[in-house]
């Protein structure tokens, strides 16, 4: 059975979200996925012309006013988690329902559980008893470690390693190769800077950056 898909954001990570889907169907053996279009208040002409040239319709903004097929699905491909959380409910009370996409070449341990709305990208390692929650982008060759908690609507971004038994709360967006030790937790909209590394809790709203992370 095909479903159809929209994907919010014609950026660097919209069209990422669209080489998942094209995975994602490539590995099936049937489609899985129609990709109706892509949604995006305000692109710019390069994202524009990056859409043309692969083929996939700019269906316009978020509006309520875009007719969407009855039952479509969609996925937000925003990197700033405040910003999909917004659109995320906006779509929400208009009637689509969040699909979840998982590279075929991630691997996820056993007693993992994955919300919907969430972004696995290639590469990814989530092992045994994790929980990630909705809308949450788990990009390229990160990692999360076991029996860790990621929350809704977080960003780990390329290469990040989260470490066993963390707890990274909602909105938490951790920058690239920013590492996690074992047993943190990261504080609710905290932002962990590119190449950190948390050895201690990091507060709610604080912005952490270096090594070890201050």
């Amino acid at each position: 059975m095909t479903d159809q898909i929209v994907v919010v954001g014609a950026g660097g990570f919209g069209r990422e979200v669209l080489d998942v889907v094209e995975a994602v169907n490539c590995s099936s053996g049937t489609k899985s996925w129609e990709v109706v279009g892509v949604l995006d208040d305000a692109p710019d002409d390069i994202n524009m012309g990056r859409l043309a040239s692969r083929g996939v319709r700019y269906l316009g903004g978020t509006s309520a006013d875009v007719r969407l097929p009855a039952g479509c699905h969609y996925v937000v491909g925003i990197g700033n988690p405040r910003v999909r959380e917004l659109v995320a409910s906006r779509l929400n009370q208009a009637g689509l329902r969040p699909a979840t996409l998982v590279h075929p070449t991630a691997t996820i341990g056993v007693g993992t559980q994955v919300g919907a709305g969430t972004v696995i990208c290639a590469g990814v390692r989530v092992t045994t008893n994790v929980r990630v929650g909705s809308h949450v982008h788990l990009n390229l060759n990160c990692t999360v470690g076991h029996d860790s908690t990621v929350d809704d609507f977080v960003s780990i971004n390329p290469l990040a390693s989260v470490s066993g038994d963390c707890a990274i709360e909602s909105g938490v967006l951790i920058g690239v190769a920013g590492v996690v030790l074992n047993g943190i937790r990261v504080g609710k909209n905290a932002t962990v800077g590119g190449a950190a590394c948390v050895v201690k809790d990091v507060a709610a709203g604080v912005t952490v950056k270096g090594v070890p992370a201050r």
